[in-house]
Order: structure tokens, then sequence, then C-alpha cells
């Protein structure tokens, strides 16, 4: 089911009134149908899948905790198999099959290669497949209780808000919060369908009509040239932030409704001044998720500081592989940790180097030079993300260099923006408008969320200015919205 349909639109009020008037002992029964039917409205067969996996890990976490000595590590690696087995089969399998016949087709092989697997990705199943390994890791590593009650653990792996894009959420705070109690409280329920507006703002008026543009020209990249191509590297950049973005705004205000809180996925990342710390603010479930599980268990900083770079690298190819099983993926993970390894190695050098002339980081615009070159790098790598191949992402940036010079040229003779940037087949002036305005909205909003809580800040303006931001968000996004169930980006992974 998806946040932008007609159908999260009943489902979300009445899944939500029946949990407050259920008795307490009878909520967690009624979530964890609830969500079955959520995750059922894709492929309902795959269901089975959640549930091979959740008893797995399930019995894993008990004896995990009941073993000693090298028997709890093996029933540590009997449920990340299983994990990662399924992830495998339905992830990667193909990706495997398809790199085995090109290197086959390579030497000359006789043969039609090995067949592809007719199967479709579960959707969502990188994110609970990672939530499922946290639980047993941290029941291994002491920090977390196995879960005895079949029907909490299970609600843990699947309760919807964040079944299908995260948040990732650790045991330690998602587990505990089923067995509590939780009241309609007004300030709490306002608060998270706030978060739940802005987030459906961001996703059907932005994010959605970003995509028209931005699919034009990924789609067709010899089509186009110069700035109608540089347009649709920033506009990708905006659009993820605010399709990802807008998911998590909707899943951790949803589950804020009902009395549970999620760990916040985004903190206005695009206002970061280094690919380091971009990285602290962009999917941090997930960043911190490889931080914990896989950069410390490899040594993390505790090592050399070669061999910590190693680390790091390693990290961002899991990282990109995670995202998609594409080279394209790949690359760009090892993109960002080349970014992040030679601003390390570089960093004694600037630091001299500044002092040397006296530059002041703090002033504002050597801050803002940092942040424009971050955001120049982090949608350079935005491109091989989007582009479908290897092929696609260089067709990209050579129709980028080959037609500026001839756009730059016509720009200064005609002064007519419409015509060097064309229409985009078709694309009219009122979404140029629309787009212009509405991105103009979020980095006001991100400016301020950037400084301080944007709904602390609401909250202390009175009735008739509150009510008057709501009417607009929801005018807006009614009114502006592209309300096709365009599925969100990250559903793929």
């Amino acid at each position: 089911m998806l946040f932008n349909s007609i159908e999260f639109l009943i489902f979300f009020p009445l899944v939500t009134i029946i949990y407050f008037l259920l008795p307490h002992r009878f909520r967690w029964l009624h979530l964890l149908i609830a969500s079955c039917i959520f995750y059922m409205f894709f492929i309902p067969v795959y269901i089975f899948i959640l549930i091979f996996t959740i008893i797995i890990d399930y019995i894993a976490g008990i004896m995990i905790e009941n073993a000693v000595g090298a028997r709890r590590k093996a029933f540590l690696v009997m449920s990340l198999v299983a994990n990662i087995g399924v992830l495998a089969v339905f992830k990667y399998c193909n990706f495997f099959i398809t790199n085995v016949n090109d290197l086959l087709h390579c030497f000359n092989i006789i043969g039609h290669g090995l067949p592809l697997l007719g199967i479709i990705l579960p959707i969502g199943l990188s994110f609970h497949t990672f939530q499922a390994m946290s639980y047993t890791i941290e029941v291994y590593r002491g920090h977390q209780k196995a879960e005895r009650h079949f029907g909490i653990y299970s609600l843990y792996v699947m309760f919807y808000p964040q079944l299908v894009a995260g948040p990732i959420e650790r045991p330690q705070n998602l587990l505990p919060q089923f067995r509590q109690e939780h009241y309609f409280d007004y300030d709490r329920v306002t608060s998270g369908l706030r978060l739940m507006a802005w987030g459906m703002f961001k996703k059907v008026v932005i994010a959605d009509r970003l995509a028209i543009i931005v699919n034009s020209v990924y789609d067709h990249p010899h089509d186009h040239h110069g700035i109608a191509v540089l347009i649709a590297m920033l506009f990708f950049s905006i659009q993820i932030y605010c399709d990802f973005s807008g998911y998590s705004d909707i899943a951790i205000g949803s589950a804020r409704v009902m009395g549970f809180t999620l760990m916040r996925n985004f903190n206005t990342p695009y206002f970061s001044r280094s690919i380091a710390e971009f990285w602290k603010r962009w999917h941090i479930s997930l960043s911190t998720w490889f931080r914990d599980y896989l950069y410390i268990s490899l040594g993390g900083n505790r090592v050399s500081r070669w061999r910590s770079y190693l680390n790091q690298f390693i990290v961002f190819i899991v990282s990109g592989f995670w995202h998609g099983a594409n080279w394209t993926f790949i690359f760009w993970g090892a993109l960002h940790g080349t970014f992040i390894i030679f601003a390390r190695i570089v960093d004694p050098v600037r630091s001299r180097l500044r002092t040397a002339v006296r530059i002041n980081t703090e002033a504002y615009w050597f801050k803002m030079y940092e942040v424009i070159i971050t955001f120049i790098l982090v949608t350079i790598a935005w491109v091989f993300f989007r582009a479908d191949s290897f092929r696609a992402a260089l067709a990209m940036f050579h129709s980028l260099i080959k037609g500026m010079a001839a756009d730059i040229r016509l720009l200064i003779h005609t002064h007519k923006v419409l015509n060097v940037i064309g229409f985009f087949n078709g694309i009219e002036l009122m979404d140029w408008a629309v787009i212009v305005f509405s991105v103009g909205v979020l980095f006001v909003m991100d400016r301020m969320q950037f400084r301080r809580s944007v709904n602390e800040w609401l909250v202390k303006k009175n009735t008739f200015f509150r009510w008057a931001v709501y009417f607009s968000i929801i005018y807006f996004t009614i009114f502006f919205g592209k309300f096709g169930a365009q599925q969100f980006i990250y559903f793929q992974f």
C-alpha cells in the first residue's frame, strides 16, 4: 500500500481509531494484522518470505541468549545466513547470473548462458532484513534480551509505518514501545499529522512533479543537452531527497500519532559542509547501521590510518550494493567513499593552508562555499545512482559538457531561458511555477530546521497563523500534487 494512495487515506485513520478504541492487551494484534494487510497490498504471497525470516530470527534470538561459547556465534551465523540468503536470492541472484553470462561471452564460451530467475524483488526487502539482523546482533552482543512474545517480535519486523522503507530501527528503541500503553494526546497527534502533511507535500508536490522532468532527460539523455541536462541533474538531487525524506516524515508521523517514536532519518542533508557530514544527515538509520554493525566490526578507527580508510571504503561499497544490484550503485558508493577518504587525507594540508592565509572557517561565505561544493559532489554521484547503466550516466555527462557552451551563447543572445531549456516534452509553464515556488518553500523550511525545530517554532505561534500554514500545505498538496500513485524511489530497495 502506498502512502500517497486513496487506500492509505482510508487505512490510516481506520487503523488509528481502532487502535485507540481497543484495550491495550489487544493492540499489538491489531497492529500486526493491519501491517500484514498493508504489506499484502503489493504481492500477497511474499508475506511468506517475511514469515520465514521472522520464525528463523525469533528462534535464533532465544537460542543465542540461552547458548554459551561458540554455540552463540553459530546461532547468530544461522540467522544472518538465512536473512542474507533470502536477500541474495531475490535481489542479487540475477545480477550475478548476468555478470557470469557476460564473462562467458567475453571468453567466447559456447552456449546461451545461465537462465535468469523469473522473480520480482519483494518490496522493501533490504529494510526489514536489516532490521531483523540488528535484532539478532544486539541479542548476541548482550544489548537486547531475546523477545519471547512471538507476536510482539513479528510486529517489530512488520510495523507498517516503517516496514518497506525504514527508518531501520534498533530493537532497544522499538520493542519496548509495543508494551507501553499509549493514550490519545492532542499535541502528539497534531504533531504527527503535521509531519505527515509535510511529508506528503514533499512527495506529491515536489518529488513527483520533478520526476516528470528528470525522467524525460534520464530516459533519453542523447535528446537533451547543456542546461537541460544540468537542470535534470539538480532536480534529481531534490527529487530523491523529497521522495525519501517525504516517506520518512509520513512513516515517523503516522507512528507518532499512535504514540510510537521512530528515529529521525534525515536532518537537512543539503546544508552539509562535507561528504562526511552529509552521511551523518542523510538516511541516518542506514548510515548508523553500517557504522555499528560493519565499520566497527572491521576495526573502525581502532586500526592504522590506512586500514581505517580501507574499512570506510568497504562500508561504502557494501552500502552501494545494498541500494541495488547494479554496478552503477556500487560505483556510486565507491565514489562517496573516495570523496570521504580523499578529504581525510588532505585535511591536514587544508588546515595548514587555511591557517596560513587566515581564512575564517566560521565566516558565512566560507560555510556557503563548503555547502555548495558538497552539494555539487553529491549531485555528480547521484547521476550514477539514477542512470540505468554506466553508458547512460556517461551519456548524461557528455550531453552536459557538449551542449553547455552552445546553450550559454544562445542564452546571452536571446535572453529567453525557455528557448534554451525547452519544455521537456510539453511540460507547461504552470509546472515550472509550482516547482520554483515549492522548492523555495522547501529551502526556507530546511533552513529554519537547520537552525531550530520548525515544529517547536510553529506551536508557539497563534492559532490563526498555525491554521493558515496547515490550510496552505493541504491546499497546495490537493490542487498541485501529482496523485498518480507514484511509487516511492526507495521501495525498490
